[in-house]
C-alpha cells in the first residue's frame, strides 16, 4: 500500500471522512474537503520547509559516506574562519559507512566544503563542524548540493518495484505550498494535498488559517520498539508560534469555532502549548507522545495521513478518535486500495455526524 509517487495533483488525493463520535465513514477526495468542515472552522498548518538534508562524502580513507543533517547546534567557536572569508557551522546529524573514523577526522563533501567530526553517539549520531568559502551558511550551500531525505520506506518501495525516480519531481512535491522555514527533514505530509487554489477557496467560505512551525526530525520515523509505549521516548522538536496563530487559537477558542490540526506535528505543538497553560506565542522543543486516553484541549478536528504500524503517528490518531474506530477505518482504507504513508491519500476526522 506505500505510495512511492505522489497524486498527479495534489489536491485529487483520497481522503476518507471519519466521525470520531458516530464512527460513520465517508470517502471523497481531498480536493471536495470544504464540504465536510463545518462553519468558518480554524485551519493550523505547519509551514516548515524541508530542507535538503542528505548529504554525500568521502573518509579520508576515500570511502563513502552518507549525511543526514538534523539540526545547527551552537558552536564553541563562533565566527570561527570569518577573517580569512571563510565560515564554519556545527550541526548534529546521522551518518552511514563512517566506520571507526575518530572525532577530529574531516570528511570531504562536494566543491570546498569539509565536515569534521566533532562527536560520534550511538546509532549514527554524529556532531560535524563544516567549513567552507563564498557565500556563508550551510543552508545556502545544500540548495546546490544536498538531496530530499524521503523516507526509507519510499526509498525501499521504489528500488522493490523499479519505480523510475524523479528528484526534481521530489524536491517540489515532498514539501507543502506554504512552506517558508527552513529547518525540518521530514515533511509535514498531511499538508501536501493543499493547492494555492484550495487554501483560496476555503478562505472565501469563512475558514481561517493560522500558520505555526515545528521543524520535523528524523525521530519521527522511527518505531515504537517497547512492548509498554509508555517507556518510548520522541526525540525533541523544535516548534515556534507567532504571537498572530496566537491570538488567532485564542479568539477561535472563546469563540467556540473548530480547530483544525493540519497534521500531527500541529497537535502535538498546540497540545504542548496548553500544557503549559496557555495558548501563547513561542519558541520552544517538545517530546509530546500522546496515546490513547489522553485530553485533547485545543484540537477538535484533525487531517492526516496514514501512518506506519507501532509509530507513535499512529498511536496520537487512535488517541483522538478511539483504537478501534481508527483500525477499523484502516482495514476498510486498504479494502479500497488507499495509498499509504507519507506520498499517500489523507484522513479527515470531525466530531458529529457527517454530511451526506
Amino acid at each position: 500500500m506505500v505510495a512511492t509517487q505522489p497524486a498527479s495533483r495534489r489536491d485529487e488525493s483520497r481522503l476518507l471522512i471519519l466521525s470520531r463520535d458516530t464512527g460513520e465513514r465517508n470517502h471523497t477526495f481531498f480536493g471536495d474537503v470544504t464540504r465536510f468542515l463545518r462553519p468558518r472552522s480554524l485551519l493550523v498548518v505547519n509551514e516548515t520547509r524541508v530542507i535538503p538534508a542528505r548529504l554525500s562524502g568521502t573518509k579520508p580513507t576515500g570511502g563513502h559516506v552518507e549525511i543526514l543533517l538534523v539540526e545547527r547546534v551552537p558552536s564553541a567557536v563562533p565566527g570561527a574562519g570569518s577573517g580569512d572569508g571563510g565560515w564554519c557551522e556545527d550541526w548534529r546529524a546521522l551518518a552511514r559507512g563512517l566506520g571507526r573514523q575518530p572525532p577530529g577526522a574531516r570528511l570531504r563533501l562536494a566543491g570546498d566544503l569539509e565536515a569534521e567530526i566533532l562527536q560520534r553517539g550511538p546509532r549514527g549520531e554524529v556532531e560535524l563542524r563544516f567549513s567552507g568559502r563564498g557565500e556563508p551558511g550551510l543552508l545556502t550551500r545544500i540548495e546546490e548540493i544536498g538531496s530530499v531525505p524521503l523516507p526509507p520506506y519510499i526509498e525501499a518501495a521504489r528500488k522493490e518495484r523499479g519505480t523510475v525516480v524523479r528528484p526534481a519531481e521530489d524536491k517540489a512535491r515532498y514539501q507543502t505550498v506554504y512552506a517558508r522555514e527552513p529547518g525540518a527533514v521530514a515533511a509535514p505530509t498531511a499538508g501536501l494535498h493543499f493547492t494555492e487554489e484550495l487554501l483560496t477557496a476555503l478562505q472565501a467560505e469563512g475558514h481561517q488559517i493560522a500558520r505555526i512551525a515545528l521543524h520535523v526530525g528524523p525521530g519521527t520515523f522511527r518505531p515504537v520498539a517497547t512492548s509498554d509505549p509508555t517507556e518510548h521516548q520522541l526525540d525533541a522538536e523544535r516548534y515556534e508560534v507567532s504571537e498572530a496563530a496566537a491570538a488567532s487559537l485564542r479568539q477561535a477558542q472563546a469563540e467556540g469555532r473548530p480547530i483544525v490540526a493540519v497534521g500531527t506535528t500541529v497537535v502535538r505543538t498546540l497540545e504542548t502549548l496548553a500544557g503549559q497553560g496557555r495558548l501563547a506565542a513561542g519558541r520552544g522543543s517538545t517530546r509530546l507522545f500522546i496515546l490513547p486516553g489522553a485530553e485533547f484541549r485545543v484540537v477538535t478536528d484533525l487531517l492526516t495521513n496514514f501512518h506506519l504500524p507501532r509509530s507513535s503517528l499512529l498511536m496520537l490518531v487512535a488517541a483522538f478518535a478511539g483504537r478501534e474506530r481508527v483500525l477499523g477505518a484502516y482495514r476498510e482504507a486498504i479494502e479500497r486500495e488507499y495509498r499509504f504513508y507519507s506520498y499517500g491519500d489523507a484522513m479527515f476526522i470531525r466530531p458529529g455526524s457527517l454530511p451526506k
